[in-house]
């Protein structure tokens, strides 16, 4: 039997609501478009598929009713209007983390460079996404994931090859590297791990995919801020930021432990109204 494009889409709306997929429509319109390799499913919609194109169809939708996540599906996923690769092993860039890229993006308006460093740097969307915005970005992406690496590397390559992406544990970094590039950075971004450990324990199904490592904070979820902030101010300039995204209700905490350190500190708001970015800076 052939089906056409739109019929394939009615089909898998169905299978996705009988699992209670929240968004069926939009998320059936995103698989059939994957398959065919389209972003306009509208101007297809007389298009028939294939028998191999309407296995794979049914393939990804079925991982997808077993909870798998739509982006690993895809295999893409945009952030900030750039197309990221994403699978397995890796973060999935969201709209939360926009906010820090937006506070980067007005602290450093007007300069004619700036040179940054993205620690547990996963997809890459940070730093990827403020070199699109800015004039002549260097610097570096850390990141320790073997399996995140290898989406880094694609990333960067695509939207920011000037920017050098390094293997680093964060938060045992090496001695040397600390001393070459005291005072070197204007801004050092990071959105850590910050799941407290009752979040993971209710997580999400989806969320539930993804790396562990990038999401589980310690108890509190305030691990990362505590070990990353004193170990890597010395490597911000004089007048320079240190940029985090940070968890709800976790702002005034992340502020303090910069503080004490000898920032300033100060927040920004993401969409929703919730104190999403910390800017702590000299």
């Amino acid at each position: 039997m052939k089906m056409t494009a739109a019929q394939a889409r009615r089909e898998i709306r169905t299978m996705l609501e009988s699992h209670q997929i929240e968004f069926a429509a939009f998320e059936s319109r995103v698989l059939v478009e994957t398959v065919l390799n389209t972003r306009d499913l509208i101007g297809m919609g007389a298009s028939e598929l294939s028998a191999e194109q309407y296995d794979a169809l049914l393939t990804l939708t079925r991982r997808r009713c077993q909870g798998e996540p739509l982006q690993y599906l895809c295999g893409e996923w945009e952030f900030f209007g750039l197309p990221f690769a994403v699978g397995e092993g890796v973060l999935i860039p969201r709209q939360d983390t926009e906010t820090l890229v937006e506070t980067v993006l007005r602290l450093r308006k007007g300069k004619p460079q700036t040179v940054m460093l993205d620690l547990c740097s996963g997809s890459g969307c940070i730093p990827a996404a403020v070199a699109a915005h800015l004039p002549d970005v260097t610097g570096y992406c850390a990141e320790l994931s073997d399996q995140a690496l290898f989406f880094l590397r694609q990333n960067l390559y695509r939207h920011a090859p000037q920017i050098e992406v390094i293997q680093m544990d964060v938060c045992h970094p090496d001695a040397a590297f600390l001393a070459e590039h005291a005072a070197f950075f204007d801004v050092i971004t990071c959105n850590p791990p910050y799941l407290t450990s009752q979040d993971m324990q209710a997580l999400q199904r989806e969320v539930a995919y993804e790396p562990s490592l990038a999401l589980y904070g310690g108890e509190d979820g305030l691990s990362f801020y505590r070990q990353l902030i004193p170990l890597w101010k010395g490597c911000v300039k004089p007048g320079g930021v240190m940029v985090f995204e940070v968890g709800k209700g976790q702002a005034t905490d992340v502020c303090e432990i910069a503080q004490r350190v000898g920032f300033s500190a100060d927040t920004a708001e993401d969409l929703c109204g919730v104190a999403r970015v910390v800017i702590a800076q000299f």
